[in-house]
């Protein structure tokens, strides 16, 4: 039986596998269940990453906008 790394399951999940590999993978993930347990940690962190929404910090907005503020005052003058 082969060891396969959480970098080959995430591969798998992103379909970056060759046929080979993906067979070699399936074949295993029947008879391996703490296999399919990985896998499964995987798929479900994927699921949480997709959902993560980012925004700015609101003094790094403001710090933008007085940047932007002070170098239209410059160049005006």
């Amino acid at each position: 039986m082969t060891n396969f790394t959480p970098e080959d399951l995430l591969q798998y999940l992103y379909k970056e596998t060759s046929n080979d590999e993906t067979a070699a993978i399936e074949a295993a993930l029947e008879k391996d269940w703490t296999l399919r347990e990985k896998l499964a940690v995987l798929k479900a962190s994927m699921q949480r990453l997709d959902k993560i929404t980012t925004t700015p910090r609101t003094e790094v907005v403001l710090n933008v906008l007085n940047y932007a503020r002070e170098k239209s005052i410059e160049t005006v003058q």
